[in-house]
């Protein structure tokens, strides 16, 4: 399979695309939500052949404008149900569920962005696996060596952290993740909400890490998502060890989809 086709990730506060022909990745980006009338009216304008350049880069708007065959396939996976449903007014668009990511023990909630940067991770660099997804969210999720699903856990972002400081209390300033490692002991506040923060983060992923090397001595670990480059430098800082161990891979989702993409074709 040669074709040209599409990937999208609705995420919590982003849209993911991948731009993929046959199964190797051309270019990938993000973008902001669209609401429900600019998917309606991005849906429209497409299969009329016009695609704005917000969303869309030159090359594939080109690609686009000179396929014969008009609407590309749209291999759609999401965490936001009402933006699902939007999306199903594409005409060519086929929604990716668990029931068709081939790992084993898939429990009915779990999200399918952390199946697919699962079965994404198992694809790549084989298994057993732990994948760290440092998005809105901090997930760890872990599969075994005969793909059934270990479990895993959830909790808020940084970003998302820090944020409910400021609109949970009256006096807390709003403040964002630092460059570089912060020092543990802050002499201001903004700088103790970003040590607390970040110091609790980093030793929790440790503990997570150690217990899941405990069980898996040779799985592989992957850190993906868009604060994974600020915590892989926190952890180079605080625990090089663990660092090490990391491979950081920001495509993981879209592997996963691919991975999918090829099931279903075949």
């Amino acid at each position: 399979m040669n074709e040209s086709w599409l990937a999208l990730m609705i995420g919590n506060s982003r849209l993911h695309w991948a731009w993929f022909v046959g199964t190797i990745l051309q270019e990938a980006w993000d973008t902001n939500p669209l609401s429900a009338s600019a998917v309606e009216q991005l849906i429209e304008r497409w299969a009329s052949g016009i695609l704005p350049e917000s969303i869309f880069s030159p090359q594939f708007i080109s690609l686009h404008l000179s396929n014969t065959t008009g609407v590309l396939p749209l291999y759609l996976a999401s965490v936001v149900p009402s933006q699902t449903i939007l999306w199903q007014t594409y005409p060519a668009v086929k929604v990716i569920t668990l029931a068709q990511v081939p790992l084993l023990g898939l429990y009915p909630t779990l999200g399918i962005d952390r199946a697919l940067a699962l079965l994404g991770a198992g694809k790549t660099f084989g298994y057993p696996v732990l994948v760290i997804d440092a998005g809105t969210a901090l997930t760890f999720t872990g599969v075994d060596a005969h793909r059934q699903l270990i479990g895993g856990a959830i909790l808020p972002g940084l970003g998302l952290q820090l944020k409910s400081l400021t609109r949970g209390t009256a006096a807390l300033p709003a403040t964002q993740l630092p460059t570089q490692l912060p020092p543990r002991w802050a002499m201001q506040t903004p700088s103790a909400i970003e040590s607390g923060v970040i110091y609790t983060v980093l030793a929790g992923m440790r503990d997570f890490i150690e217990d899941w090397q405990s069980q898996f001595p040779d799985s592989r670990i992957a850190l993906t998502g868009g604060d994974s480059l600020v915590l892989l430098s926190y952890l180079q800082s605080q625990y090089p060890e663990i660092a090490r161990q990391l491979i950081r891979d920001l495509r993981l989702i879209f592997w996963g989809m691919r991975a999918v993409m090829e099931g279903v074709a075949g």
